[in-house]
């Protein structure tokens, strides 16, 4: 592994792209990138629906002297492009980005902590890595050589699992395809504590860093910072279509043979305590961590709420 390196800007950020392809064309992702370059032990922190990679901001500080944090803005979100079809913000895209990313930073060690879809999308991974390496013809000498593939090692799931509560779903639904402009930033911080109580207590400066990366002034006021239109896909969420993905993400999830930590807010609408239990009981590699007091999902911000999942990650 590549010796560790401790540059003097290791607790900031760094701004990148990698340009990613989709059916209608192109478009730019960025990421948010902590410690050292050279580090090929990688940490991918994948956020929720509407958020951006800069959620991650205080567990990344904690992990960059371990890892190379890296965390996307997935398109639609933050500094990222939007796509020219609002029908194509899905996961099958979300993770085709993931894989340009990946091949871009060339891991030796890859871990992931994602949040919400953040989690779904390492699920979706999961089950293209597995799906892939079934399908690989033994090519003998020609070819590349099989330790060349990209792996996952330790994942973290936050607040997710392949089953979602529908009652959880329709709250989201609600909200996240609303146009909502605000005459002032005291305002959209209200409006954000307003749509994510769950996110449990924060104190008036943690509100405002949850709003100030999801919200931007245009014109005299603050609107959402996000494409609007990456509601059009809930619309098409038939029960049919919610039960043959939950099956697939299923499959996924019991093909993980490595340390998987389910994090899962106590008053959770959308990562039910049965959902949390029926994975410990198909996954064996599988652990339970459980946050008091808190909803859908647990933000990662506070000391209380990193210590375990640093636990977890650095462990051997």
């Amino acid at each position: 592994m590549t010796p560790i390196h401790t540059p003097s800007n290791i607790l900031e950020p760094r701004l990148d792209y990698v340009m990613c392809a989709g059916s209608a064309g192109t478009h730019r992702m960025a990421y948010w990138e902590w410690g050292d370059p050279d580090n090929d032990k990688v940490l991918l922190c994948v956020h929720g629906l509407t958020r951006t990679g800069r959620d991650f901001d205080h567990l990344a500080m904690r992990l960059a002297q371990d890892y190379r944090v890296v965390c996307p803005d997935v398109v639609g979100r933050g500094k990222s492009d939007w796509l020219i079809h609002g029908a194509n913000y899905v996961v099958p895209q979300y993770v085709a980005d993931m894989f340009t990313l990946i091949a871009r930073l060339k891991p030796a060690q890859l871990d992931w902590v994602g949040t919400s879809m953040g989690g779904v999308i390492g699920l979706a991974l999961v089950g293209s890595l597995v799906m892939s390496s079934l399908l690989r013809p033994v090519r003998g000498a020609f070819g590349l050589p099989p330790e060349q593939t990209v792996t996952l090692g330790k994942i973290v799931l936050n607040d997710i699992g392949p089953k979602l509560s529908a009652s959880g779903l329709d709250r989201i639904a609600e909200y996240v395809g609303q146009p909502m402009q605000f005459d002032s930033f005291e305002l959209a911080v209200d409006y954000v504590r307003s749509v994510s109580a769950g996110f449990g207590p924060h104190d008036q400066a943690g509100w405002e860093d949850l709003t100030r990366h999801v919200f931007n002034r245009q014109g005299g006021h603050w609107i959402k910072h996000y494409d609007l239109r990456m509601a059009e896909p809930f619309a098409d969420n038939s029960p049919a279509k919610i039960e043959a993905s939950e099956a697939i993400l299923w499959a996924a999830y019991e093909s993980i043979a490595s340390p998987v930590l389910l994090v899962r807010g106590e008053e959770s609408d959308l990562f039910t305590a049965e959902t949390a239990q029926e994975m410990l009981l198909r996954n064996s590699h599988a652990q339970l961590h459980t946050v008091g007091g808190v909803g859908h999902a647990p933000t990662l911000r506070s000391n209380d709420q990193i210590d375990p999942v640093a636990a977890f990650l650095l462990s051997k």
